[in-house]
């Protein structure tokens, strides 16, 4: 036993890490509550932990779990992203995710709020908005207009657009009627594609 524990290695909170610990700390406090009261309160939601383990978590020195991250989030009435990403001054305060490098906050934020992937490559930016629509969220909380990418675009970018909406449809991703009326100008060119 004594060489298993020895053979562990601590796990590294990261840059998302420190913003939970962080943002925990300010729920704590802007809610006048004692790390023993949130231990309560938390207990009370079923999800027990000391007081000694809000202090840890709160100086990022205890990883916090996906179960009491929802349960902290319930019991401050927040949604979960607003203890993953710290709260910044401004909308373009750069802001690091782990997993993800750096971005502008706005962008982060929208991608915690599930709007948009964190990461747009140019080029492929409506593949990638078609794919975080279909694959991360539940059928019926997309919403097609999210979909839609505006501005100029040529008869090879729009014969492209309409056969990912065709095949989104097709697989049951949203319906063709609400894209042909989101985006009519990708169903005018080229006939079949």
């Amino acid at each position: 036993m004594a060489e298993q524990q020895r053979g562990r290695r601590a796990i590294e909170v990261g840059p998302t890490g420190r913003a939970v610990a962080a943002n925990i700390a300010r729920l704590r406090e802007r809610r006048g509550l004692t790390t023993r009261q949130l231990s309560a309160a938390l207990e009370r939601a079923g999800r027990a932990v000391p007081a000694s383990g809000i202090t840890r978590m709160e100086k990022a020195e205890r990883v916090v779990t996906a179960d009491e991250l929802a349960a902290f989030a319930a019991v401050f009435g927040v949604s979960p992203s607003a203890l993953l990403l710290p709260m910044t001054v401004r909308a373009d305060d750069d802001v690091e995710v782990t997993g993800g490098g750096h971005a502008p906050a706005a962008e982060a934020w929208a991608w915690a709020n599930g709007q948009r992937p964190l990461i747009l490559t140019p080029g492929i930016e409506q593949t990638q908005m078609l794919e975080y629509q279909l694959f991360g969220k539940p059928q019926w909380l997309r919403e097609p207009s999210h979909l839609i990418l505006r501005g100029e675009r040529g008869p090879e970018e729009l014969q492209q657009a309409r056969r990912k909406y065709e095949l989104l449809a097709s697989i049951g991703g949203a319906s063709l009627d609400r894209l042909k009326e989101l985006d009519p100008e990708a169903f005018e060119v080229g006939g079949d594609g």
